[in-house]
């Protein structure tokens, strides 16, 4: 029995190192998230938190070419100016420390798309000018559109072909004050769409308990982070939840897109092996 046994423990053990390995498969380009968080959701401080810190995780940091948050132009009356300025702050925060104690990022300035709004356009121009078919540019569509359209306008048509915007949801889509999700696809670039994210990522909070009584401060931080979404206190539907559902775009991407067979719905226990399998390897 014990040497029918240990061959196939071997197998096993084999075969759960090939899925863990496959779970990493980014298509080649690089990638660029455009997040609100300024808006009446919250829901974009665990997501950008997480975002980062599976991009550091999938060892693909170096790909990450731009990053801005707080992207609503427009203050919703849904959201006080009081409110508002502190999720601008709080997202910065949330990008930056972030950033900071996951390392790797030490070269990328993330922008406040609304307080910092040429110099966001500009530095996604940049990242569009610099696409090629064999570098494309896949831009995660984790707030409104009009970031995204403004760096379009200024950029070469030529260029458009090797950009893909990836996104989940028709309530960013069409929630832009100078841009229509029509007006985007028009630009020709390629959209690439996945199922609603907030089914497998805006959970119960218990279903996160592993996170914020984890050993390693660096997942600590990500549940405090995405935390303040439940206490922010502005709407009623983050109570009881924890929301990183635009992060389930960069899992996505990570794990091969509409080009290697990605995750269209990927959940949290995939979340969970790839940030606990980073800290493990880099205490």
């Amino acid at each position: 029995m014990q040497n029918k046994t240990l061959p196939l423990l071997l197998l096993f053990i084999s075969i759960s190192i090939s899925v863990k390995a496959q779970k990493i498969n980014a298509p080649n380009g690089r990638i660029a998230v455009v997040a609100d968080g300024n808006s009446p959701d919250p829901d974009d401080l665990g997501g950008s938190a997480i975002s980062i810190a599976l991009l550091r995780a999938a060892g693909l940091e170096d790909r990450l070419v731009h990053y801005s948050h707080s992207c609503d132009l427009v203050r919703d009356d849904r959201i006080s100016k009081k409110a508002e300025k502190e999720r601008h702050h709080l997202m910065q925060v949330t990008c930056d420390m972030t950033a900071r104690r996951w390392g790797g990022f030490e070269n990328l300035t993330f922008y406040d798309a609304m307080w910092q709004k040429e110099a966001t356009i500009n530095d996604l121009c940049w990242a569009i000018n610099a696409s090629t078919a064999n570098d494309p540019l896949w831009i995660i569509e984790a707030g409104e559109p009009d970031i995204i359209g403004m760096a379009l306008q200024k950029t070469p048509k030529a260029k458009h072909k090797f950009v893909k915007v990836i996104t989940h949801h028709p309530a960013n889509d069409n929630a832009g004050d100078f841009y229509t999700w029509q007006q985007i696809l028009d630009f020709g670039i390629e959209e690439v769409r996945i199922p609603d994210q907030n089914i497998n990522l805006k959970l119960k909070h218990e279903q996160w308990d592993w996170a914020r009584d984890h050993t390693d401060p660096r997942i600590r931080l990500l549940w405090t982070l995405g935390n303040i979404a439940e206490l922010d206190n502005v709407v009623k539907f983050q109570k009881e939840k924890w929301d990183c559902s635009d992060a389930g775009m960069v899992l996505y991407w990570i794990t091969g897109a509409n080009v290697n067979g990605g995750l269209e719905a990927g959940g949290i226990n995939v979340v969970k092996t790839l940030l606990e399998d980073f800290v493990k390897k880099h205490p």
